[in-house]
């Protein structure tokens, strides 16, 4: 069975997670102390990853580390439908890995200011919560043309891919690093339908949508929701 390395309240574990939930993968969650243990600091840790850092999968002794990658070989090894990465459209798979680009700046900036405010690590709170503020306009104007469009996800495809659910924690946690989603409205009918997505999986901070309400701003036709097959 897969194994995570796993932190709870990562939002970058957390990505994973939900891949696995979606696709209906089964694996094994091993905890890391992540804080304040700094176990993924420890020389015992370094055998797994030199670098440091959370995730990384043991997927039958195949290693392999950093969040996006493994979305990729996630997506790649387990989605027989090839919808979450759409590399037989080369213009989708390359939006897709642009976003996925994207969201390395979403964590580094809400994400970073999640982590200031609930674990006290000391960036500097100012630069990464206007950093934030920066990258959410240019992502709800993004989301919002694309609702004009009848394309209700991050990627030109009529699904969604692991370049929504890169982003997807980063957003909806913001508001723990003092980011409101306020002044994203778009953001926040699109968060709502990525929770209606099937194989939907919580983690703390982060609920289930109301059952039983239909996604907000959901296109017609009933092209928003569903698992990609």
């Amino acid at each position: 069975m897969m194994k995570i390395y796993d932190y709870e309240l990562s939002v970058n574990c957390y990505k994973q997670r939900l891949l696995l939930g979606i696709l209906g993968v089964p694996y094994e969650s091993i905890p890391v102390d992540f804080f304040p243990g700094w176990e993924h600091k420890g020389e015992a840790f370094a055998e797994i990853n030199p670098l440091g850092h959370i995730p990384v999968i043991d997927d039958d002794g195949y290693i392999l580390r950093d969040a996006q990658a493994i979305l990729v070989y996630l997506a790649l090894r387990y989605d027989p439908s090839g919808l979450w990465y759409p590399v037989t459209d080369p213009r989708v798979a390359g939006e897709v890995a642009s976003w996925m680009a994207f969201a390395e700046g979403t964590t580094n900036t809400a994400s970073a200011a999640r982590l200031h405010d609930t674990l006290g690590y000391p960036f500097d709170i100012d630069t990464v919560r206007a950093g934030a503020q920066k990258l959410f306009r240019v992502l709800d104007d993004h989301v919002w043309f694309h609702e004009q469009q009848e394309r209700p996800w991050v990627a030109s495809a009529p699904h969604p891919t692991i370049a929504d659910l890169a982003l997807f924690p980063d957003v909806m946690l913001s508001e723990q690093g003092g980011i409101s989603l306020l002044d994203y409205p778009a953001l926040r009918r699109w968060t709502d339908r990525v929770k209606h997505i099937p194989g939907f999986t919580v983690m703390s901070g982060i609920f289930p949508a109301p059952a039983g309400a239909a996604p907000a701003g959901a296109a017609p036709g009933g092209a928003t929701v569903g698992r990609p097959r």
